[in-house]
């Protein structure tokens, strides 16, 4: 029979996680992942949300009657309430702003191979979330009426 001597190296040990470990292992993430997640989600909404953009779009530019169908919308309309048109809207205006900047940040990696370290990752990942959030509050504020 074959004995473990103590030469041979230790065998690996491998826990189960559940849940709470993963939470916990992702909240140690730098900002980096998060951007680069948050970056293929607002793809995949916009990707998603396609036609009720085309629809909102096409609403608001078809004549003036169908704008003032448009504006009505956010008071409330289709039995649903303006809150959550505009909501949506606001959704949909962060995925296209964050997408718009994150795509920056990869054209920049993509032009420039030195960009591609660490470093610069970090540091995108905050320059996308300065720019495109206080964007998005801008917005959000016009819209929610207070200004």
């Amino acid at each position: 029979m074959a004995s473990s001597s103590p030469s041979s190296p230790k065998r690996r040990e491998f826990k189960r996680i559940g849940i709470p470990d993963l939470m916990a292992y992702a909240l140690r993430w730098p900002l980096a992942p998060y951007a680069s997640i948050a970056h293929r989600v607002s793809g995949a909404f916009m990707f998603v949300m396609l036609p009720v953009m085309l629809w909102l779009f096409d609403n608001s530019v078809t004549s003036e009657i169908s704008f003032e169908r448009f504006t009505a919308l956010f008071d409330g309309q289709l039995f649903l309430p303006g809150l959550f048109w505009k909501l949506v809207a606001l959704s949909m205006i962060w995925a296209l702003v964050h997408h718009i900047c994150a795509g920056i940040k990869h054209l920049i990696m993509d032009a420039s191979h030195s960009a591609i370290n660490k470093r610069f990752s970090n540091i995108s990942a905050v320059l996308i979330y300065v720019v495109s959030l206080p964007v998005v509050a801008a917005v959000a504020a016009k819209l929610f009426g207070l200004y």
